[in-house]
């Protein structure tokens, strides 16, 4: 899956039986681009080579364990949001464990839509809030600075590149952000 193209958040369903992950792929049709794994080897790969926003991720899986790749995306410093969907029953393990939510099968269609949406839209104003501070510093040195001398520095292409980015993924998790967008564009930041 290619960042560009993606005009809906990126979900990568995590879940060692085929059937169980293809039917949440199903019920989160419409909503998000989806891919799946059915191994912990396999999602960290996905999540090393594509763009994914939101895991829903099975604690109980042979091999590597959904802990194990929790872990691991924690060290990677995974930038997206985590649910456990497992039938797993929580203990208090849980609350040491770096994940957004939590939801014990079987769950409902709706439930699983609604854990979604409700955490691609907090990943949506986080990134939102990092977008506005890098890109308030990208827009100041685009209006100080002239643009041969911004062409040949790196630093600045590489938050250029960061802006770009993180716009596009924000634009792709939240559904009215064009407005706030626009008003932040509209602030002058340069010399008088």
């Amino acid at each position: 899956m290619n960042e560009t193209t993606a005009d809906r958040p990126i979900a990568l369903i995590v879940d060692d039986e085929k059937e169980v992950a293809d039917a949440y792929a199903l019920r989160l049709r419409g909503l998000c681009e989806v891919e799946t794994a059915y191994d912990g080897e396999t999602a960290l790969s996905v999540i090393e080579d594509d763009p994914v926003d939101i895991v829903l991720l099975d604690r109980h899986m042979p091999g590597m364990s959904g802990d194990d790749v929790l872990d691991e995306l924690d060290d990677r410093g995974f930038d997206g949001k985590i649910i456990m969907v497992t039938a797993i029953d929580p203990g208090f393990d849980v609350l040491d464990m770096p994940f957004d939510d939590y939801l014990c099968k079987p769950i409902d269609r709706e439930d699983v839509r609604a854990a979604v949406r409700q955490q691609c839209e907090i990943l949506g104003y986080e990134l939102l809030g990092e977008y506005f501070g890098v890109e308030s510093k990208r827009r100041v040195i685009a209006a100080e600075i002239p643009r041969e001398d911004r062409e040949d520095h790196d630093r600045y292409q590489e938050i250029a590149a960061s802006c770009a980015n993180l716009e596009q993924r924000v634009r792709r998790l939240l559904d009215d952000v064009t407005e706030s967008l626009d008003e932040f564009a509209a602030i002058g930041r340069e010399g008088r």
